[in-house]
């Protein structure tokens, strides 16, 4: 059987993911998905946008913190959900990626930040595993 792609773990204080992926942009649209699910961000129905965006940070978990990071931001101040995100082009210090967005129309669980408590991306021999540890 296969591992989930992303499951909630305990964690004292805060929320916790281990994500994993086949490689970095998989992992990166995994965390989000993850982290979207257990905001319970939903969209509200009707006209949806594309939004592109490029990030460029100094390593493979900075990168995973920027761009989950700027979906926080986009909830929080733009009072929009994601619907589809797709990533282009991905190194470890840098992406593109065209979100799909639509209204917030509610959201279960605010999350405050990620954190870089605990951070690793490791190569495991079906690609990438991290734990992921949000601010609540």
């Amino acid at each position: 059987m296969q591992a989930p792609l992303f499951e909630e773990l305990e964690h004292t204080a805060d929320w916790a993911l281990r994500v994993r992926g086949k490689d970095l942009a998989d992992l990166l649209r995994n965390a989000a998905q993850g982290m979207l699910q257990l905001s319970g961000a939903v969209p509200q129905p009707g006209p949806r946008s594309r939004r592109e965006l490029r990030l460029d940070s100094l390593d493979r978990e900075s990168l995973l913190v920027d761009f989950l990071q700027e979906l926080l931001l986009g909830i929080e101040m733009r009072q929009v959900a994601y619907l589809e995100i797709e990533i282009h082009d991905v190194t470890d210090t840098a992406l593109r990626a065209t979100l799909t967005e639509a209204p917030l129309q509610g959201l279960d669980k605010p999350i405050k930040a990620v954190t870089y408590h605990d951070l690793q991306i490791e190569e495991v021999p079906q690609g990438l595993v991290t734990t992921v540890v949000f601010d609540v």
